[in-house]
């Protein structure tokens, strides 16, 4: 008799475990329909930016691993979404040469991009007397006697997205600008500005959030 309960009381166990795992799996393809849908309609993209230009005011190679560089440099983001807006938090600013960071950070004060808005930063970047990774000293020397030198523009930091009334949390923001720029504007193809030459450079930013 007490293993015909037993029986039974499994019975009912297996039961409401069927249940739970139907109903869970139906829980969790409507929340997954619920955001393909909010996906197929807002279509969210990342924002898109452009290197503009650079005003070089001082960029040498004064000893063959140092490197002195005072730039400053115009940078275009674009909100491409029609839906969702995007809050930037502060974004630092810098330039590396070849994965090697050869300026200070310069901060970008935190703002809202509204949808299909466009902002436009020109942060100033220093760094002197720089000394370059071993590694990269043969590339360095290569550049000084081709008179030109690629760098990186990097921006870092974070970005939360607006739809209606509903913020997102955050999610990191990395955006690589490459530039090649004359060294020490001894070869002058920009526009002269007092002591500093300007480079119309339009270059597309490759953005990873």
């Amino acid at each position: 008799m007490s293993v015909k309960v037993c029986d039974h009381h499994k019975s009912k166990r297996h039961k409401y475990l069927r249940r739970f795992c139907a109903g869970l799996l139906i829980f969790c393809f409507i929340i997954l329909l619920i955001v393909l849908i909010v996906w197929s309609v807002l279509q969210p993209r990342k924002p898109r930016f452009i290197l503009q230009d650079a005003t070089i005011f001082n960029l040498n190679v004064s000893a063959p691993n140092v490197i002195s560089t005072t730039v400053q440099v115009t940078v275009n983001s674009r909100n491409p979404n029609s839906k969702i807006g995007i809050y930037y938090d502060r974004m630092n600013v810098y330039a590396t040469y070849h994965n090697q960071q050869i300026t200070y950070y310069t901060v970008i004060p935190a703002v809202y991009q509204g949808h299909k808005e466009v902002n436009v930063w020109s942060p100033f970047l220093y760094g002197n007397t720089v000394p370059v990774a071993p590694y990269n000293g043969i590339a360095l020397s290569q550049d000084q006697s081709n008179g030109a030198i690629m760098l990186t523009i990097k921006l870092n930091g974070r970005v939360k997205w607006k739809v209606g009334s509903f913020i997102s949390g955050h999610y990191h923001l990395h955006v690589n600008c490459p530039a090649y720029i004359p060294l020490g504007n001894s070869k002058n193809t920009g526009i002269i500005i007092g002591n500093a030459v300007k480079y119309q450079l339009s270059q597309s930013c490759s953005v990873n959030v």
